[in-house]
């Protein structure tokens, strides 16, 4: 997979372990040892995921003397929420629709049992 592929935020997102990073550095900026002491997976590993995150605009690394800290950009989570949005939109329009069909229908139900 090319860097360019990895710059993508919803790649980002797919993965539980990038998910908990990012949910960690909302609280704070962290050094990658505190980190990964927070998960069950390799120094290597976490360091991986958070090259991966830097790539795609969620995280940027500054080096403060020998540690490397890590800071979380949440702006870029916007495409994620203007994604889902759309597809809000189009959800509480069909559920509009059908409580106006279900309330035309049961006010036909009233009338037609009123004439008997």
């Amino acid at each position: 997979m090319t860097v360019a592929a990895r710059r993508d935020v919803f790649q980002a997102i797919s993965d539980p372990t990038r998910r908990q990073i990012i949910s960690l550095l909302s609280q704070q900026p962290m050094n990658l040892n505190t980190i990964a002491e927070n998960f069950d997976i390799s120094r290597p590993a976490i360091s991986q995921q958070i090259k991966i995150l830097e790539e795609c605009g969620l995280v940027i690394i500054t080096q403060q003397g020998r540690e490397r800290y890590c800071e979380a950009r949440l702006d870029k989570l916007s495409e994620v929420s203007n994604w889902v949005d759309q597809y809000k939109v189009f959800w509480t329009n069909q559920f509009k629709s059908l409580d106006n069909f279900l309330q035309d229908l049961q006010t036909k139900k009233k009338k037609s049992g009123r004439k008997k």
